[in-house]
Parts: structure tokens; sequence; C-alpha cells
């Protein structure tokens, strides 16, 4: 894990080892939170009846932390299995699409159709680009995607070597990836952010995990 050209809460590099998972093909789209919602689950995203976020297969933004894992609770009691949000470690891994560490997955210049040009009014729909080398996409593009660990700079310096999953407590959430609001929107697979677990922002959203 980590980066010897990024921030410094990137460093240092680390040799980390994960339990096997399969992760969602792309961020949780307003089609699949639908349910959740209907299902008494929570109350709809502050942005859920804008027309410029409503579309199905637009990733559902402006959930906070808690909402997230509150539906990968649900996944958990509706479909089975053991559901969460991924660690950091396991995002950036699943990122990586299967290449090095060392390599910047799609590569330094991004394909065309993946990310679009232009002012944008709301964040495009998933699956727009490539899949990498695990089939995932979006892995870095359209929203911040929450993390199942707490956020802290220095956790790498004390980072265990198996499993790691973030220091015991904190005051923000760790998150990864891109923004559709950001002028660059597009993120490394090691960049870090993090964000107070109650926030709801326009450009986060989330991907849910299943334990193998």
């Amino acid at each position: 894990m980590g980066s010897p050209e990024g921030r410094d809460d990137e460093r240092p590099i680390h040799r980390v080892a994960i339990g096997p998972f399969s992760i969602g093909t792309t961020p949780v789209t307003n089609l699949e939170y639908a349910p959740f919602l209907a299902s008494g689950g929570g109350e709809p995203p502050p942005w859920w009846s804008d027309p410029a976020f409503s579309l199905p297969r637009q990733p559902v933004v402006g959930v906070s932390w808690e909402d997230a894992s509150r539906f990968a609770a649900w996944l958990a009691e509706s479909a089975g299995g053991t559901w969460r949000l991924p660690t950091e470690a396991e995002w950036e891994f699943a990122a990586f699409g299967g290449l090095d560490s060392g390599a910047m997955p799609p590569g330094e210049d991004l394909p065309p159709p993946e990310v679009p040009d232009g002012p944008l009014s709301g964040p495009w729909e998933v699956g727009r680009g490539a899949a990498n080398g695990y089939g995932l996409f979006d892995m870095g593009t359209i929203v911040h995607e929450w993390c199942l660990d707490w956020y802290a700079a220095d956790y790498y310096a004390v980072s265990p070597a198996a499993g790691p999953r973030g220091p015991a407590s904190g005051l923000r959430r760790s998150s990864r990836g891109g923004s559709w609001r950001h002028a660059i929107r597009w993120s490394s697979p090691c960049a870090r952010s993090s964000l107070p677990p109650g926030r709801r922002y326009s450009d986060y959203g989330f991907r849910v995990l299943r334990e193998a």
C-alpha cells in the first residue's frame, strides 16, 4: 500500500495481507439503493429527487457513512452473507486491478470515454469507461467512496501486516476515489481522503463488499 509520490499520509509504503472478498462492480446506484429506502432503511439522500442526480444508473450520493453501513447491513439480511464497506487496503487492492502498486491504472492518461469533459451539474452514470483487470468500473472516478476504516494520517506507520482496518477510533472515516465536482475528476488508487461520518456531500457515494 501507499505511494512515494503522494501526500504524507500515503507513506510509508508497506506490504499487507488481506483475505478474499467480492466487491461491487460499480458504486451503488440509485436503482440499487431504492429498495433499501422502500424497506424503511432510512430517509432519501438530500439530492434524491433532483433531476441532475436521479437517473437510475447514477451513483447514489449524499449518503453518510452511517447510511452506507446500514445499506450493507440490509443487504446481509435480505441477500445473506457478510456485507460491509471495504477497508482502505481492500479498496486499494481492488482499484489496482491486479497491476503492481507502482503502476497508475489505467495509465498516466485516462482513456477518452472514462471521464467527461466540460462542466457537469451532477455525477455521470456508472460503467462509462473501461473495466480494470478485476472487471471493476469507476475505481477512482465519479464519487468519493466511503471505506470501513477510521482515518488517521499516520496510520501507515503502525498498520498491522494482516487485515488492517484502521485505528480503533477517530473523528473522520476514510474514503477513496475521485469526484465529478473536482477540476481533476480522477484520483490515484493510493490517494486517501476522509470526512466526518455524519456528513452528506453530493460527491460522496460507496460500493459494498461481501466477505468470501
